[in-house]
């Protein structure tokens, strides 16, 4: 059954993790790298973020090199400690497949897939923009899903 629980902590109907115990933007692994930058804007947890300014993240609205995954969420000024590298739990901005990059991020600050490189042909597309990979297929925006950042 679908609860206000479950409302109140972003989890869905959609939610491919495998826990949905979890809100987006938390994380369940050990090893994983967080660091504290500057909020520079309005952050919410879950938000793919990038350096606005030296030591300064943004919440990302648009294609953007993105360092990390905000995990918590932080009023401009403070602290905002974001992963950086390791598992994430994120919300998807349309279909991505397990195992292929994503980046960050859509106007609605969803992770979104990042097509393949032709490095061949003429798309101006870079692979600094990269945030990480899929660990699973979601087939629609907001499907929630975990992500392994790694820059």
């Amino acid at each position: 059954m679908f609860s206000k629980c479950n409302l109140e902590r972003g989890i869905n109907l959609a939610d491919v993790s495998g826990k949905t115990h979890m809100a987006i933007g938390e994380t369940d692994d050990p090893n994983a790298m967080i660091e504290s930058y500057e909020a520079a804007a309005a952050i919410t947890k879950g938000d793919p973020v990038y350096l606005s300014a030296d030591d300064k993240v943004s919440p990302a609205a648009a294609d953007q090199d993105c360092i990390g995954i905000a995990v918590k969420t932080t009023a401009i000024g403070d602290p905002c400690p974001v992963l950086i590298e390791g598992r994430v739990k994120v919300k998807a901005g349309g279909a991505i497949t397990r195992g292929k990059a994503v980046k960050g991020a859509d106007a609605s600050k969803r992770v979104v897939a990042l097509a393949n490189i032709n490095e061949a042909g003429s798309a101006s597309i870079s692979w600094s923009i990269k945030l990480g990979i899929a660990l699973q297929t979601t087939t629609a925006a907001d499907d929630l899903l975990f992500i392994r950042v790694e820059k």
